[in-house]
């Protein structure tokens, strides 16, 4: 890989991917609306772009690249676009997905979702697509044009709940000031399974993965898995409080979804990768946000 282009790479770990990038020598060029300052100077190059529109992605057209990180796609039309305009275009693509394509459920494996033969569907763009639901369909549908339609070889990495420092959603944040503050929280299902990734280490693997030759569906993530009781337990013994948890709905918190989502990332570390366990990077984490 000599030249990479990235969909998005202004804030959070797509961030990290192109600090990565450039530290090895790559030429990146970032292709995003313009809006968010990137810190990155002249070292990189820029195309504006919304994915919104097709025409301005029309600008990306006029150049090829090795590999192409996708980051910002979030609707089965956005996928057709990138399809049909870098056609004979580029080497590879690395899209990235997410945990919530699955089902839900412990250990998930690559094959239990497979975009080779889910059904596209009607193409639509991204605001018909709300909430929850509406993000896991999406998400599928995209992977499913990608691998259906594109004629570039296509990686889907498929991540859990991505945290860190810089995570500008502050999901973790959320439960740790909870805590703190003794405030209520709804959390259902004390056993239901908790992963994550931290925003350098999501960096780290697409990068690593842009210099690989593998192709397919790839988890990322923790070695290891927590429920959501050793999570609260976690913040607990970190903040030296008892959670306040009710039955109170209204009480809702950001990692309760419709269903739980835990992957293995088997496949990742037998192709030579090596994920940290939640207890190597969660604990200080959770320091940094109780302060």
């Amino acid at each position: 890989m000599k030249r990479a282009l990235v969909l998005g790479g202004t804030k959070f770990f797509g961030k990290k991917l192109v600090k990565n990038l450039l530290e090895t020598g790559i030429e990146v060029t970032i292709a995003t609306r313009g809006r968010t300052e990137d810190g990155f100077g002249d070292r990189v190059h820029r195309i504006p772009i919304d994915r919104t529109d097709r025409s301005s992605i029309e600008n990306l057209a006029f150049q090829s690249w090795d590999v192409v990180y996708d980051q910002t796609c979030y609707s089965p039309k956005e996928a057709l676009d990138i399809c049909e305009v870098l056609k004979g275009k580029i080497g590879r693509l690395i899209f990235t997905s997410t945990a919530a394509v699955y089902d839900g459920g412990s250990s998930l494996i690559e094959e239990q979702f497979d975009p080779y033969t889910f059904e596209v569907g009607e193409i639509k763009s991204r605001e018909h697509y709300k909430g929850v639901a509406g993000y896991q369909l999406a998400k599928r549908q995209a992977e499913a044009v990608y691998y259906q339609k594109a004629d570039f070889p296509v990686v889907a990495v498929r991540l859990p709940f991505v945290v860190g420092r810089d995570d500008y959603s502050e999901r973790l944040k959320f439960y740790v000031k909870k805590v703190k503050m003794g405030e209520e929280m709804y959390i259902p299902e004390l056993d239901n399974v908790l992963d994550f990734i931290t925003s350098d280490e999501a960096g780290q693997f697409l990068h690593w993965l842009g210099n690989s030759d593998y192709v397919g569906p790839i988890n990322g993530g923790a070695k290891d898995e927590a429920t959501f009781k050793q999570f609260i337990e976690m913040i607990e013994e970190i903040v030296g409080k008892k959670a306040v948890l009710t039955d109170n709905k209204e009480a809702t918190t950001p990692y309760v979804l419709f269903t739980a989502f835990a992957l293995s990332v088997e496949k990742a570390e037998q192709l030579g990768y090596k994920f940290p366990e939640i207890h190597e990077f969660l604990p200080d984490l959770i320091k940094h946000y109780a302060r």
